[in-house]
């Protein structure tokens, strides 16, 4: 491959990990072209991005981009698929999803999730059970409604009479 191809290929690869937040590296290496076309579907209609990549290319990719990767760089040896997302665990619990069909691969070599560096296979759990962005705000806002709703409640249950707020809230427990 010539010089020049390279450099678009990491100028690629560099935009494409400055546009997503989080990405993973697994190793896709074993399975057969069906099972590698179903998990390039499954990818796809999860809103995964799919890339196979040189390991010397995607280095340098990284370091371009200016982001301290710490141990990411050591997991790169063999194949490496490159799993971009804007959710953070939908690459997680898609692989999981496509282990669960008795398959050994795909194997997470590392991931990349909003400035955190996990490494190993077993951290899978763990990244499925990461909560995206707008699942943390929903959690927030239902926090946030919850003494609005129980003051509600309470106008609500004395049906409206002063008293009947004044008793309801009194019998309440602090």
């Amino acid at each position: 491959m010539r010089k020049e191809d390279k450099q678009v290929i990491i100028n690629s690869i560099t935009e494409q990990l400055n546009a997503c937040p989080n990405f993973y590296l697994t190793d896709i290496a074993e399975l057969n072209a069906e099972k590698t076309s179903d998990l390039r579907r499954q990818c796809f209609n999860s809103g995964v991005k799919l890339v196979m990549v040189k390991n010397a290319l995607l280095k340098q990719a990284m370091h371009n981009t200016g982001k301290e990767y710490g141990d990411l760089y050591s997991v790169m040896k063999g194949t490496t698929a490159l799993m971009l997302s804007e959710n953070g665990n939908a690459p997680a619990k898609l692989i999981k999803k496509f282990r669960s069909k008795k398959e050994t691969r795909p194997i997470l070599k590392g991931a990349y999730i909003e400035e955190c560096v996990y490494v190993g296979d077993n951290m899978l759990d763990t990244l499925v059970n990461i909560k995206s962005k707008n699942e943390l705000i929903a959690d927030v806002v239902a926090l946030l409604q919850s003494p609005v709703k129980n003051v509600l409640g309470a106008l609500q249950s004395g049906g409206h009479i002063l008293s009947g707020v004044v008793k309801t809230l009194s019998e309440r427990p602090e």
